[in-house]
């Protein structure tokens, strides 16, 4: 199952909060979950609903660590038998995307 979520603070403090959410990249990294950063979502691959909801608790918390309010999005894909998605559907776009327009 793929989480695709944002974490950022959201007290009003900074106008750069890179390196408050550095934070909670390092959290996630150190899960060791599959896990891509871009510059909008962080997405992990985990096997269990409870599995990558704890990484991503862990990771509001220690933007909490920094900041008094924390806004979090978060979006899930829960297909319970299937696994290496976070490659997988990219791949398959590429393939898509090599294949003539018909």
């Amino acid at each position: 199952m793929l989480f695709a979520f944002s974490i950022a603070p959201a007290d009003g403090g900074s106008a750069s909060v890179g390196d408050i959410v550095a934070e909670a990249v390092r959290v996630v990294r150190e899960s060791g979950l599959p896990n891509e950063t871009t510059s909008m979502f962080t997405t992990i691959e985990a096997e269990t609903w409870d599995e990558g909801m704890e990484v991503i608790k862990r990771a509001v918390e220690a933007v909490l660590a920094r900041s008094s309010r924390v806004s979090l999005v978060l979006k899930a894909d829960i297909r319970p038998g299937y696994s290496g998605q976070l490659t997988a559907k990219v791949q398959r776009v590429e393939e898509a995307l090599r294949e003539p327009r018909e």
